[in-house]
């Protein structure tokens, strides 16, 4: 078990940053997947901080054949550590000297999870889900989607695959009917012939197509919630 400060991978733009995106990772770990999601993020612009929710367990970087491998860490996680985590990338950014309403936070599966409820616990710019489980039931002890929805505080979009199996359209709408209610901007997009895990290029279940269009979508929206600060109250 770690007791060390909660590591971080952080990937640094090429030239002045647009603002600091906190990237929480997949039930895998910061793995090589989500170091290259950090790299693209960078890329376009923004310094790109991802911190290691297991490093109390190992800090492993798994793949994505054996989910047994997976699951002695992902349920160690809960919401005081996953909070302590944040905090920790949260704290990078700002002490770089990127103001919270230039900061927004983007997750995968799990990630994708905590994207949103963290969107409407602390002050950011944006925050965007890809498809983030927990949309009707609590996960790692947080509220679920539905329940966390209403209270948001940034602009959210979330990304989902029509063939997920593990999160049924009517969930998905219903979430969409949820975040409608945080008087902020939010927009739900969904991928008829895309399944959970679309953008991760090493996964069975990656679509090329939804994930070059869901990508630019996230830039778009970190971009205009981000950079251009007149569009925060605004609604899409």
């Amino acid at each position: 078990m770690s007791t060390s400060p909660t590591p971080l991978s952080v990937h640094q733009p090429p030239a002045e940053a647009r603002g600091g995106i906190v990237v929480v990772q997949e039930a895998f770990g910061v793995n090589d997947h989500i170091e290259n999601v950090c790299r693209r993020i960078a890329d376009a612009g923004y310094v790109a901080v991802a911190p290691h929710l297991f490093h109390r367990t190992g800090d492993p970087k798994l793949g994505y054949d054996d989910f047994s491998k997976v699951a002695p860490h992902f349920s160690a996680v809960n919401a005081d550590s996953i909070d302590e985590d944040l905090a920790v990338a949260f704290d990078h950014l700002e002490q770089a000297g990127v103001k919270p309403a230039s900061i927004g936070i983007v997750g995968f599966c799990m990630g994708g999870t905590i994207a949103l409820v963290t969107a409407a616990k602390r002050p950011l710019g944006a925050a965007v889900t890809f498809y983030g489980g927990g949309v009707t039931r609590s996960r790692f002890g947080l509220p679920s989607l539905v329940d966390a929805a209403p209270g948001l505080g940034a602009p959210w979009l979330g990304l989902y695959g029509d063939l997920d199996t593990g999160i049924a359209i009517d969930e998905v709408e219903s979430l969409r009917a949820a975040a409608a209610t945080a008087g902020v901007a939010s927009e739900v997009v969904r991928y008829a012939d895309a399944d959970h895990g679309f953008n991760c290029d090493v996964r069975a279940s990656y679509n090329a197509n939804a994930a070059t269009e869901a990508w630019q979508r996230m830039l778009d929206w970190f971009d205009r919630y981000l950079v251009d600060q007149t569009s925060i109250a605004s609604t899409p």
